[in-house]
């Protein structure tokens, strides 16, 4: 081989990364290092996203020299944009597949022939910026990737969903440099990214390189705790340097902006008191402003004040239950696929407001690291999902099989506990984030055990969430300790009862998955709602899902869009048009069974009493808002069509007509 593979190799996950940290991206200065316009306008960030060259090969097998080498003869590349995916720029093709692998299952190994392709670039290193660190940062490659600095290898890393960061500190120079990035269709971590999900691979999440100055701060991490019954609270930030702790000058600000504190930490801490706390919840997002001041750099972090609970099963949330009114949501463009963009994620999440949704279950894998700020700002409670799912293998061998060959296997041990380390380190700081989710359909063991005990020790101040809890290998004891939730995909109402009423099931009952929303979809919603008002320890649930995830195909001659689904592509094997299963179409109109969705988690309901004859109870079902700060409630009354009566409900409480 022309260099050292590590695809074929469950132990050889990521070469030459630095360790996981929080997202964040410096700034020279604190209006430059605001969350909401750093990515955008700070000058510590050197975006690597447009137009690289690329070259496709149908195996590694077919390079013939070292393309990676400036001055080598290459062959024959073409621009191609990044972030995207290659199918959607002309080469190999689309593949939707469910719960089948789309290549035949021998792991570690994936087949010879497995698709790849060369990217390359040039970028210029500024003379001034000589004297930085400089850290290439790629949010997302699917499924994993080799990268040389002017021809000098640097690494290698999967996990597709997640980011991984490079010093390339010593193999740049002042001006012209070349990057070059070998992508592989599939690798070994493709057994754990069996999703329900058209497959798709490239570079397709932005590439920048953050220029760090000698003296700057690695990581930090966000606690905060509630006191006085919520009137005040506790900020603690633990603070992590790559070499000796030094000073670090704060400011915190309130949501209003006014100033709460500011001083200089004393080692490697700040710590914060909070009078006259605004808590955050997805009602009322109040975010307070955190700045960090280096001396050479600037970082900000918006903080949201709350406290997450369990007693008697219910999930409180500063202090109040909450229910749960989600969607399931892939990465999802029927042009991009899922190199999805800030506009993309932006529209997503306002029809979702514009219909009573409030949580979100990232399926299934991390979304883009800057879509829980925007969940943060916005009000939605997530939960966020490990980038892993290995349903393929109930497909081979039967329900059994997949928690003896993925859950318990000792050769994915370390990969399922790395892709929720990286999970946790990079959201750690998000407020929307109510569950870590350790993946999905893959079956328990000690694998996933192992994922779950790192996850509650690491962060004991959130839930944990799995749903394939229930069937492991014979000979395996289940611990199930470190489970904070009981999470099934649609159960019956039945069975929700029987769980709700048994005093015995101490934890909140979620449903991860319900009603999909496929064809005249989704379906007992009402019923399923009528059971979520009336048992607290039934939290509530995540719709399957989102929207359509097919690919536009060009328009009929009445200039009506096509899309297609699995099949459609000349792939083999695909699972159909099962990925047409949304709430909205993949251009994101709405479909009825949205609107129908929207009416049953109405945050008002009218209903006739029972006490008294022409007496109507308003209720407010928000969580945390009163009523009358909410809506507005008129009323007509009409006799054989003639309206003899109307007017505005001022306090709505209770109307009599």
């Amino acid at each position: 081989m022309l260099f050292q593979t590590y695809h074929e190799d469950p132990y050889s996950l990521h070469v030459g990364t630095l360790p996981p940290r929080a997202y964040y991206v410096p700034a020279e200065s604190p209006s430059a290092a605001r969350p909401d316009a750093a990515r955008n306008v700070s000058s510590r960030l050197q975006s690597l996203n447009g137009l690289w060259d690329f070259a496709y090969f149908d195996s590694m097998y077919d390079i013939a020299g070292p393309y990676w080498v400036p001055g080598t003869l290459r062959p024959s590349m073409k621009p191609i944009p990044v972030p995207s995916v290659w199918q959607t720029q002309g080469y190999d093709r689309h593949q939707y597949t469910n719960v089948r692998y789309p290549f035949p299952y021998d792991p570690p190994y994936v087949p010879h022939d497995n698709p790849c392709g060369l990217y390359i670039r040039k970028f210029t290193l500024e003379e001034d910026r000589k004297g930085f660190a400089q850290h290439l940062n790629f949010e997302g490659v699917d499924s994993c990737f080799y990268l040389w600095i002017n021809g000098t290898f640097v690494g290698y890393s999967q996990a597709a969903h997640m980011t991984s960061e490079f010093d390339i500190t010593p193999y740049v120079q002042a001006g012209e440099n070349e990057i070059a990035v070998l992508v592989f269709k599939w690798c070994d971590g493709s057994y754990l990214e069996d999703q329900d999900k058209f497959r798709m691979t490239g570079i397709f999440r932005d590439v920048y390189i953050l220029h760090r100055p000698k003296k700057h701060l690695w990581d930090y991490t966000v606690h905060t705790s509630l006191k006085n019954n919520g009137q005040s609270a506790a900020v603690r930030v633990e603070l992590e340097f790559p070499e000796e702790p030094f000073e670090v000058s704060y400011t915190l600000l309130s949501p209003d902006g006014s100033e709460v504190a500011k001083g200089v930490s004393s080692g490697s801490e700040i710590e914060v008191s909070v009078d006259d706390a605004q808590l955050w919840n997805a009602e009322t997002p109040n975010l307070y402003l955190l700045t960090m001041d280096t001396g050479e750099e600037v970082i900000s972090e918006e903080i949201g004040l709350r406290e997450i609970t369990v007693k008697d099963g219910c999930i409180y949330l500063n202090g109040r239950k909450i229910k749960i009114r989600g969607v399931n949501r892939h990465d999802s463009d029927p042009i991009a696929g899922p190199a999805v963009g800030y506009d993309s994620i932006i529209r997503d999440l306002k029809i979702m407001k514009q219909h009573n949704i409030n949580a979100i279950r990232t399926a299934h894998y991390p979304n883009p690291p800057y879509f829980l700020q925007l969940c943060d700002r916005c009000g939605f409670y997530v939960c966020d999902e490990g980038d892993l799912e290995a349903h393929g293998v109930v497909t081979l061998y039967g329900d059994d099989a997949r928690y003896d060959k993925i859950a318990s296997h000792p050769d994915f041990k370390e990969a399922w506990v790395d892709r929720v380390r990286l999970l946790y380190n990079r959201d750690k700081n998000r407020p929307s984030v109510i569950f870590w989710s350790v993946g999905n359909e893959a079956g328990f063991g000690p694998n996933a055990e192992a994922a779950l005990e790192y996850l509650k020790k690491a962060d004991p101040s959130r839930l944990t969430h799995y749903e394939s809890d229930y069937v492991y290998p014979k000979d395996h004891k289940p611990d199930h300790s470190n489970l904070d939730t009981h999470s099934r995909m649609y159960a019956s109402l039945d069975y929700i009862r029987e769980y709700c009423e048994n005093p015995e099931n101490t934890k909140p009952f979620i449903l991860c998955e319900y009603s999909h929303a496929m064809g005249n979809g989704p379906g007992d919603l009402e019923d399923y709602w009528e059971l979520i008002d009336k048992y607290d320890n039934f939290v509530g649930g995540f719709i399957w899902e989102w929207c359509d995830h097919a690919m536009y195909r060009g328009q009929t001659i009445t200039g009506k869009a096509m899309y297609g689904y699995g099949g459609d592509f000349g792939e083999y094997p695909h699972d159909g048009e099962f990925c047409v299963d949304g709430l909205v179409y993949p251009d994101r109109r709405v479909h009825t069974g949205l609107l129908e969705y929207k009416n049953v988690i109405r945050p008002v309901r009218i209903q006739r009493s029972k006490e008294a004859e022409n007496r109507f109870t308003v209720r407010n079902l928000l969580d945390f808002t009163t009523l009358g700060d909410a809506v507005t409630i008129s009323y007509e009354v009409s006799r054989e069509g003639e309206v003899i009566d109307s007017g505005e409900v001022t306090d709505p409480v209770v109307v009599s007509l």
